[in-house]
């Protein structure tokens, strides 16, 4: 098929989308938003037709025969708003050009050639990562668009805001809620016998998934539109809350749990940082927690410095939980509870609150591992040479990626070349700076199996963590998790 079907389907895929390039290029010229609260002119709707039979037949040429349609589409005043789930591969394109409908897109995306003309044709909510304030303007436009009465075509959007794997459903992000006006969900199906549909943070790249669909000789597609959701007045107060009852109709539909994991934590879990998280860490976990206590990690960064200045003045001198709820500035709750017994590892009722603080700034900024051991040698080192020793290397360490158990003695005898029995945090950083890969060659090779925080299922799932935990599990099960350290 690589030498005989594969060439000829991507060059048929690739002049049909050349085929429809001048068609959306002449109508998105002088195009105004004021035209939007006209009715359609008749040579817009003649260019609508005429794009999607250009995109349907280059989705058939590319294998994509059977397209199975289950419901009915809503209409834009029935339901401004299309949730769609799962997200699980650019292939999730197909509903997109078959319906015309307004996605939420990266502002980068409207340079691409061919393709960014296409985007722009259907009128796009654009996102610009440069723009600090972008969050809080696209879920505006959003709300505005959603609430014209019908006037803008239908948005559609994917609430997980990542591709899975399909096995769950995340935590959807709740831009698509935050209008408080009825959704249609929309669930996607892949019903073939190899999955070369699925691309997700782990497994093969974009290109490898395209050589590997069209080398198929079918691929079959499902999109089950089920009935518009109209959220109740609780809802429309509690977008969360809104988000998780849809999420629970989609899952049904679809026959999969739902997993309380966000796309933070995907980005969490394969951040680029020298200290890689297995996939069963603890800090998933916690950043869970945090969340649920209203607190955001993107902000909590800036207070870190006197997160850590507060901890260092208790020289690891271990508090109660009254006192971190005072420290943390939040009230006793069950939630609270929970993320203390991460932290209480001989079940004394007391924790370091160090430890705290270098799993937030882990979560805070993943990428950053060399600023996160210096926030910790900070806390741990003496006040006579900034020193630490190796095992405070070793509760740093295992608590930088959340694990119960770290062996860090060969790692500390390699950073002590003078075999002084300390090392400062200068030491540290002229050894990762030669050996960058450090942690690969002396953490991990003694780590065959890491004690999990959370309930694990007995075979492994593909992304690596898409544990089931449902509401109704959590309750079920008054421990979810396991303590760090136990």
């Amino acid at each position: 098929m690589t030498l005989t079907l594969f060439p000829i389907r991507l060059l048929f895929a690739a002049f049909m989308m050349l085929l429809a390039w001048p068609f959306a290029f002449v109508a998105s010229l002088g195009s105004a938003e004021k035209e939007l609260e006209k009715p359609l002119a008749l040579w817009r709707k003649v260019v609508d037709f005429l794009l999607k039979a250009i995109m349907r037949t280059m989705w058939f040429l590319g294998g994509f025969h059977w397209v199975t349609v289950k419901g009915r589409q809503a209409l834009p005043t029935e339901a401004a708003i299309l949730t769609l789930a799962p997200h699980s591969s650019y292939f999730d394109a197909i509903p997109v050009t078959m319906t015309m409908s307004s996605i939420v897109m990266k502002a980068e995306s409207r340079d691409i050639p061919i393709w960014g003309t296409l985007i722009k044709y259907i009128r796009p909510v654009f996102v610009s990562r440069s723009d600090q304030d972008s969050r809080r303007k696209t879920v505006e436009e959003i709300k505005r668009r959603a609430q014209s009465n019908g006037k803008w075509p239908q948005i559609m959007i994917f609430p997980e805001g990542t591709c899975t794997n399909r096995t769950c459903l995340i935590t959807f992000k709740p831009g698509a809620f935050i209008p408080g006006v009825p959704v249609q969900p929309v669930v996607l199906r892949y019903p073939n016998k190899l999955d070369t549909i699925t691309w997700t943070w782990q497994g093969p790249g974009a290109l490898k998934i395209l050589w590997l669909t069209l080398c198929q000789f079918h691929n079959f597609v499902e999109i089950e539109f089920l009935p518009v959701y109209t959220p109740s007045e609780e809802e429309k107060k509690n977008p969360a809350l809104y988000a998780n009852n849809v999420r629970r109709i989609m899952a049904k539909a679809l026959g999969v749990s739902v997993t309380d994991y966000t796309f933070e934590d995907c980005q969490l879990a394969l951040a680029e940082g020298q200290l890689r998280l297995p996939s069963n860490t603890c800090l998933l976990e916690f950043a869970k927690l945090v969340r649920s206590l209203g607190l955001k990690p993107e902000k909590l960064e800036k207070d870190l410095d006197r997160y850590s200045e507060s901890a260092k003045m208790k020289n690891g001198e271990k508090i109660s939980l009254s006192e971190f709820a005072a420290y943390m500035e939040v009230p006793v709750s069950d939630t609270l509870g929970d993320m203390f017994a991460l932290f209480d590892e001989d079940e004394s009722g007391k924790i370091d609150l160090r430890e705290y603080v270098i799993a937030l700034s882990v979560v805070c900024r993943p990428s950053k591992t060399l600023e996160t051991i210096q926030l910790a040698f900070k806390m741990y080192e003496s006040e006579e040479d900034g020193s630490i020793k190796a095992e405070d290397l070793a509760c740093i360490l295992k608590t930088a990626i959340g694990v119960a158990e770290l062996n860090v003695t060969d790692l500390f005898r390699a950073i002590d070349e003078e075999e002084k029995g300390k090392i400062t945090f200068a030491d540290f950083s002229r050894f990762a700076e030669v050996y960058p890969d450090f942690a690969e060659e002396y953490l991990y090779p003694d780590q065959a199996s890491f004690e999990s925080c959370v309930q694990t299922p007995s075979a492994p799932t593909p992304n690596g963590f898409c544990t089931d935990f449902s509401p109704e599990n959590i309750e079920d099960e008054r421990n979810p998790f396991q303590k760090k350290l136990n």
